[in-house]
């Protein structure tokens, strides 16, 4: 953080002084900070309900320079929460759309869009480029990932995350605090806690959170206030209340701690367990071969592992219904000698169901290859899909 002080001043134009002038008027910024934020950057890793607050008000803010990295496009189940992009983005590279809107708001920002995937080969290179990280990733190997490279390189690691109703928010700076392992040493078993997609996630909660980040790391880069660093702040939109929590450095952490094993970064997809819901040849079906063989009138159960009010909103005629979490204690209501193909929405928890099925006896179960959101692309574009 102390090399932006070495940069000198950043001059401002008249329009800049114009355009800022209420952060002028407000002594814990002055000219002195609004020059700092200008000669500032800032990387934002995900341009989702996260990334896109966050990068906006840094932006509207006067930070320098920003970099915003995602390799996805813009999907129609972004827009209810994903409030910088419209209908006209969709099927956009996300990247490059909040790269213009960026550039729109605040015309004296620098604003650098990664279209790529954030992963051991790249991560240093690209965060050793910016003064602070904003993470508004959702996912564990991401997550970890960018912890991991912020403390080898000494960055500070503004975090936020999201489920449903509530949201998490901290400021991890193995420099000053603790880190993201510190708090979660490690991560949760694959399908343990599901992402948004699975989950769901209203709308406005990730606005509030990204807004929260954009605060935290404008306190940092201004010097200002006191940063969220060994504090934890839960917020519950559904009661409307903050909670804060204190987390302390862990003497034992394998990369922040005293005696680190972590030096370098690592296969974040193995440490997560990604690997463990790969299936074996012949576990997976598409959603093509599976329309021939309902047409064909082959004998199977059609198993759906989603939770019910998922299958309200659509669903696979002559399923039968058990959610992932209670498959375990009612596996006794299939047949070992049955056929099965299972289904979720995109795949990923009916795969977990073949592995767990697979495991206590069950010979013949495949996954259907990307789910329901598959078979509404492939088979039957009329299906609704969510």
């Amino acid at each position: 953080m102390g090399t932006r002080d070495a940069r000198g001043p950043v001059a401002l134009s008249s329009r800049e002084l114009a355009r800022y002038s209420r952060h002028l008027l407000m002594p814990e910024v002055g000219l002195d900070g609004q020059q700092r934020l200008k000669g500032s950057s800032v990387l934002v890793v995900g341009a989702g309900g996260l990334g896109t607050p966050a990068a906006t008000y840094l932006a509207a803010a006067g930070v320098g320079r920003i970099g915003i990295v995602d390799f996805d496009v813009v999907e129609e189940s972004n827009l209810h929460r994903q409030v910088l992009f419209s209908e006209k983005d969709i099927g956009k590279s996300k990247a490059d759309v909040i790269g213009e809107r960026l550039r729109s708001i605040n015309p004296h920002v620098r604003v650098e869009p990664y279209n790529l995937k954030l992963d051991s080969s790249n991560a240093l290179e690209v965060l050793g480029n910016y003064d602070v990280i904003a993470d508004g990733t959702d996912n564990f190997p991401t997550r970890y990932l960018v912890n991991d490279a912020c403390v080898l390189l000494g960055k500070p690691n503004v975090y936020a995350s999201i489920y449903r109703f509530d949201g998490q928010a901290s400021v991890f700076y193995a420099n000053e605090g603790p880190c993201y392992r510190c708090l979660y040493p490690e991560p949760p078993p694959p399908g343990m806690v599901p992402s948004c997609a699975e989950g769901g996630v209203l709308g406005v909660l990730p606005g509030i959170m990204g807004c929260l980040q954009a605060a935290q790391t404008l306190s940092l880069l201004l010097k200002a206030g006191r940063p969220l660093i060994g504090r934890l702040i839960l917020f519950s939109a559904l009661d409307g209340r903050f909670t804060e929590l204190t987390i302390a450095r862990n003497p034992g952490c394998p990369i922040c701690g005293n005696n680190p094993t972590i030096r370098n970064l690592i296969d974040y997809e193995a440490l997560c367990g990604i690997d463990e819901t790969r299936l074996e040849p012949g576990q997976e079906v598409s959603p093509g071969t599976l329309k021939s063989w309902l047409d064909d009138g082959r004998s199977f159960v059609l198993l759906d592992v989603r939770e019910p009010y998922e299958a309200q909103i659509c669903s696979l005629p002559g399923s039968r219904s058990i959610p992932l979490g209670e498959l375990p204690r009612r596996v006794n209501e299939l047949d070992t000698a049955d056929d099965l193909v299972v289904y979720c929405r995109s795949g990923a928890r009916s795969a977990k169901a073949v592995q767990l099925l697979s495991s206590v006896g069950f010979k013949r179960v495949e996954n259907l290859t990307g789910g329901i959101l598959a078979w509404a692309r492939d088979v039957d574009p009329t299906l609704p899909v969510y």
